[in-house]
């Protein structure tokens, strides 16, 4: 498939090009992002290169659907629908994304992640949207839970990275959800 460009009331949400690759890098060194997610550490231009490279190739096998979020044309983090099957009753996919150290706090987060979970639904005929964080990713867990995806629990030792393996909560988001924040069993203060 072709790569969508995506528009809220304060972001423009597109594939990333070569374009993105040195802002990529920059935001890429906040030791915040590897901590929780499994972009590599260090983080090199090659390895922005490389990740600009396989968001085309993904966008055109239709397995994976990334964007580069920005606001007044400053890239501000990365929102993506991966791993997307489908399936005769509804397809599914996991949600992921990462903030830069500057937008966080803004609200971006949540408005970019609205327009994919609606692009999703609407044009991939998903029935199930997944969110997976390691343990502790509080910044994370907030987010999912205001765009309104259920805890589901804990998987021991369930995600893996270049770390290892870390154990993970787990939510989930079906196309027939209202998308009403409800409580998690979990601290998210």
């Amino acid at each position: 498939m072709e790569s969508v460009t995506l528009h809220t009331e304060r972001l423009v949400l597109r594939a990333p090009t070569a374009d993105d690759v040195d802002a990529i890098t920059a935001a890429c060194q906040d030791p915040e992002i590897p901590r929780w997610t499994t972009v590599p550490s260090p983080y090199t231009r090659a390895h922005a290169e490389g990740f600009v490279e396989l968001i085309a190739n993904w966008w055109a096998d239709g397995s994976q659907t990334i964007w580069g979020i920005f606001h007044d044309d400053v890239l501000v983090g990365v929102v993506g629908l991966h791993h997307i099957t489908t399936h005769p009753s509804g397809g599914s996919t996991e949600l992921g994304y990462w903030a830069t150290a500057e937008s966080r706090g803004r609200g971006f987060m949540v408005e970019a992640s609205r327009a994919v979970i609606d692009w999703g639904f609407a044009n991939l005929e998903l029935a199930r949207i997944n969110w997976r964080a390691v343990a502790g990713n509080v910044p994370s867990a907030r987010t999912a839970r205001a765009l309104g995806f259920q805890y589901e629990g804990l998987m021991r030792q369930g995600l893996t990275s270049p770390r290892g393996r870390d154990d993970g909560w787990t939510a989930g988001l079906l196309a027939s959800d209202d998308r009403t924040p409800v409580e998690w069993p979990i601290p998210l203060a």
